[in-house]
């Protein structure tokens, strides 16, 4: 009895089966109601006893090996015919994939860079890490000037004429340095200020400065390309300039649009005024056109700068500037459609 066991078990670890067919009909002869596994166990009474214990053994072994073969015999079949099921039919639908999107900040820059293409601005970009040249003295911020100060600035340890840029301004300076006028250019780009972060405030964000020069250009010029650009972004066409102070431009102005009081939320936009601060600009000071190798007798332009994290904030009602850094994937994927 004990040999036939044996050869069982050597038949059951060779058995192989390409069917649902085969192994339900191998499953009942070792292990169903009727199947041998039962029949050597009721023989387990007529065993003598110094034997019990090994026919018992061999049995078990018999009962374990059907069963293991059993269920890997199932699992290589559902696996073969899972897999004909995917490659095999052509007709199946195809698996959903998951589109990324777009962080705001790229949206709105995206855009900004389109109003201004029409009009004839390329794009322009240059280094984060800056020396002092491109960054303040060249745009009438020597060393000392207390208009420096404005701008908390990151200075490299090891080098203090080195800093990660406080302005895209800087790009500018270097596109002037290689190109003779006509200029009409845009630098967008992540700037840096020693700044406590806060919801309104961050140590780094993003800026698009635009530059133009040319014979004849007029503050006339640069009111109505701002009229332009206010319309086109927010579909707003009422602007106002207030005087103010740049150290590169002369005379410079703070840029408003007229965002309205219609809802609530403009109120608190705006403080009640329905005036919204959107950019700084003015008339590039000949000191800066003579810095680069451009002649001020000449020529004559141009310069504005924005927040482009602004914008953003205001246009989608974002309430924290710090949620554009943290990566969070719930609030990056309500712009996939947005702008």
């Amino acid at each position: 009895m004990l040999e036939e066991i044996k050869k069982h078990i050597a038949e059951v670890a060779t058995f192989t089966a390409t069917s649902k067919e085969e192994i339900e009909t191998f499953r009942i002869k070792y292990l169903g109601q009727k199947g041998l596994l039962k029949t050597f166990f009721a023989e387990f009474k007529n065993v003598p006893n110094e034997q019990k214990k090994e026919f018992g053994q061999v049995v078990n072994e018999l009962k374990t090996t059907a069963e293991a073969k059993v269920n890997s015999l199932k699992e290589a079949l559902e696996s073969s015919e899972e897999s004909k099921g995917i490659y095999g039919d052509l007709s199946r639908p195809g698996e959903v994939l998951e589109l990324g999107s777009s962080h705001p900040i790229t949206l709105v820059k995206n855009k900004i860079i389109e109003i201004f293409s029409r009009i004839g601005f390329n794009v322009s970009e240059g280094p984060e890490i800056e020396d002092d040249w491109h960054n303040f003295t060249a745009l009438n911020l020597p060393e000392y000037h207390p208009a420096r100060d404005m701008q908390d600035t990151f200075f490299i340890q090891t080098n203090p004429d080195v800093l990660l840029r406080t302005h895209t301004s800087s790009v500018q300076v270097r596109y002037m340095e290689n190109n003779k006028p006509p200029i009409r250019t845009i630098s967008p780009g992540r700037v840096y200020r020693n700044e406590a972060i806060s919801a309104r405030s961050h140590c780094f964000f993003h800026q698009v400065e635009g530059l133009y020069v040319d014979k004849g250009v007029s503050f006339a010029d640069l009111k109505q390309t701002l009229q332009y650009f206010t319309t086109e972004m927010f579909g707003k066409s009422k602007i106002r300039l207030r005087p103010s102070y740049f150290p590169f431009t002369e005379p410079s102005a703070e840029v408003d649009v007229y965002w309205g009081l219609e809802t609530e939320t403009d109120y608190k936009m705006t403080k009640g005024t329905g005036w919204l601060e959107i950019m700084g600009c003015g008339m590039v000071d000949p000191n800066v056109l003579e810095n680069c190798g451009i002649d001020s007798e000449v020529y004559s332009g141009f310069a504005f700068g924005m927040g482009i994290d602004r914008i953003a904030l205001l246009l989608n009602q974002i309430p924290d500037i710090r949620m554009f850094s943290e990566n969070d994937i719930r609030f990056l994927e309500q712009f996939k459609s947005s702008l």
